[in-house]
Formats: C-alpha cells, structure tokens, sequence
C-alpha cells in the first residue's frame, strides 16, 4: 500500500478516523464540532499527516462536510476547493482538491519524501504565538499582559503596541473559530509594520487579542469553544463567565479600558470564510453615525490593503456578533473582517501565510487612515 498511516498526535491537528480501500484509497472521516443546545455542527479544520512509500503517489477522500448553522446545512468546500501541503510543516505550498459525488473532497498527493503535511489553510498554532510574542517581547512598545483563562485554564494575551497616551486606540481580535489562522497571519504583519515605523506608535495604540480560542486551537476543532460555544455569537449579552470566558475575560479588559476614560476609535474581529467581505451590521439605534464609520474604514481599507470584496448588502443585521455587540453595548465602532481563504482577490492568488502576514503590513496605513 502507498499509504501506511494517518499520523494526528501533533499539536493542531484534527480529530478524524480513516481506513484505506483495496485500492489503496484512503478514506477520511473528521469529526465535527457541535454547538451547546444546538443541532449546528462544524468542520471546517483538516490538518493531519499522511506517511507512507517515497515516491507514491495516494488519493485522499475527505467527507464529513455536512455542516449545520441555524438549522441550515451548508459546505465548506466548493467544486475546486484549496488545501496545503508541507514536507517539514513549516514551508507550505497551496494545491487544489476537487468535489466528488457525495460533498466529498478528492486530493492527489506526491509523497516525494515518505511524508507529507495536509492542512486546508497554512497552520498557526499556539506555538508559532508564543515565538512571535517572545520576539515582540522586549520592545518598549510593547505591553502584554494576561486577561483571562480560556474553558480549559490557557492564558489569553492580550497585546498592547504604542503609547498608553496616544490620540488613539483600536481593538483587534483573531481566531474566535479555531481554523480561522489567516488572522494571526494579519495580525503578525500589522505589528511587525508599526513596531517599524515609531512615529506611528506616537499617534496610533494598538490592543490585540490574538487567539480567543486557544483550546480548540490546541484540539484541531473548527469554531465552537470546548463548551460548546461560538465565541462571535451572543455579544449582545454579558458573556457567562463558565460557558465563554475567552469572552468575559475580553468583556472586563473593555469595561476597565472605558473606566479609565480611555476610548476606542475601532475594534475589529478577524475571520476566515469564502467570501472576505467586511460585515457591517445596521444596529436599531444609532445606526447613521455607525455606518459611517464603516464606511471610512471600507474606504481606508480599499485604498490600502488588499481588500476588495466590499461590505454586506444594506438589509443586513446580526445583534450577536461582534460588531454590534460592541457597538449596542459599548458604544465602540466595530465589525468582523472576514479573509477569503479560497482566493485573495486584492493579489490573485490562493492565499498563504506570507500573504496575510502582506495585509497585515499594509493595514497599518489603513488603521492610521480611519483615525486620522
């Protein structure tokens, strides 16, 4: 057989079972993610090593995309749907998986040396975080202090790049979903870029956190927390410090930020899907001054970075997220930025970690260009 095994006991990879065929076929079966009092379910992680005879060539067969959101089903994988494939687990290369009858995903993969990595996006894991905050660390600008817990007792980071007394302040939040890495990918780039330029950090402070859920990170998993709970839904209520303390722990550190008479110019939630639109909200009340906000950020956005996809149609609404959340509550302009990681639209191309880490460095003149 071409195929020895399926190896998972590393850190992010997915939960999943497989057999292989007579025909050498190796069928892949992952494991969904189910939501707390819920029917919805996700997979939308793969991330798993494939060991066998160098120089053979093995076909994969992935199903189990049968996702749930709201009592709707829907898929994660399109007609030709990209992947990512890696000899060491460092240097990733994109190729691309077809739909076969069933929702299910072919790939055809080369196994030049014996072993080869498959991810549907380039990982980020907490162990590229922590490299990235030890590198950061010693910077005068930077400030990192701990906020909270994750279900499981993780520490949630939340990182600070510029003057406490600048003019102004934005908030940013990455990987609320577990799969969603184009985000710490952005999120890299951006303080990279304003670590660089230290006029900037006299005008402009940065606060990030940058993985809310480092549990599901760590376990492989797809969007829920290991309670059960979407960490970009319920915004419009007090968080439950047992179900969601990734968001309490995010919740206190805005209420000490407003008790200080410190104010937010922005706070913006980094995702992954298979659009990359910029979801503004319409909240009921203060709506006017709300869409304008968005409307320059939409602006410095496109003038600066590699966003292209524009923003949701003007009937759309959802209390619960982020974006309105912040706003209905706390009176922050805010919205989720969704990253397309089929088809990065602004360098056309399948997007890799290097790509993101390029949006990340370009939104700097875009976050400088809304406050300004």
């Amino acid at each position: 057989m071409a195929c020895h095994f399926l190896k998972t006991g590393f850190e992010n990879a997915s939960p999943l079972d497989w057999r292989i065929e007579d025909d050498g076929t190796v069928q892949v079966a992952l494991i969904y993610d189910h939501e707390r009092e819920s029917p919805n379910r996700a997979v939308l992680h793969w991330h798993f090593q494939v060991q066998g005879v160098p120089g053979s060539t093995v076909r994969l067969v992935l199903r189990h995309f049968e996702n749930i959101w709201n009592g709707r089903p829907g898929s994660p994988i399109a007609a030709e749907t990209p992947c990512v494939i890696s000899e060491d687990g460092k240097v990733w290369r994109s190729i691309v998986g077809r739909r076969i009858a069933g929702n299910r995903l072919e790939l055809k993969l080369v196994l030049t040396s014996g072993s080869l990595y498959v991810a549907r996006l380039e990982p980020y894991r907490i162990s590229d975080l922590e490299r990235f905050l030890q590198r950061i660390r010693g910077h005068e600008a930077v400030r990192t202090e701990i906020i909270g817990h994750t279900v499981e007792g993780r520490e949630l980071e939340l990182v600070s790049v510029g003057r406490p007394d600048a003019p102004h302040h934005v908030l940013m939040r990455g990987r609320a979903h577990p799969w969603e890495t184009g985000g710490n990918w952005l999120l890299e780039g951006l303080i990279e870029s304003l670590l660089a330029s230290e006029a900037d950090l006299d005008t402009l402070c940065l606060h990030v956190m940058p993985m809310a859920n480092k549990d599901g990170v760590a376990r492989g998993g797809s969007r829920f927390n290991q309670e059960g709970v979407d960490l970009n839904r319920k915004w419009d209520a007090p968080a439950d410090p047992e179900l969601a303390p990734e968001n309490r722990a995010l919740e206190a550190w805005i209420e000490r930020v407003a008790a200080a008479g410190r104010r937010l110019d922005l706070a913006m939630d980094l995702h992954n899907d298979n659009g990359g639109r910029l979801h503004v909200s319409r909240p009921e009340r203060g709506a006017e001054a709300y869409l304008a906000h968005m409307a320059r950020l939409e602006k410095a956005l496109r003038q600066y970075t590699c966003f292209t996809e524009g923003s949701t149609d003007p009937n759309f609404r959802n209390p619960g997220s982020f974006g309105e959340g912040l706003y209905t509550r706390y009176g922050i302009p805010a919205c989720i930025l969704e990253l397309n990681c089929l088809w990065l639209a602004g360098l056309d191309k399948v997007p890799l970690g290097a790509d993101w880490r390029l949006y990340g460095r370009r939104m700097r003149e875009a976050l400088l260009a809304y406050v300004d």
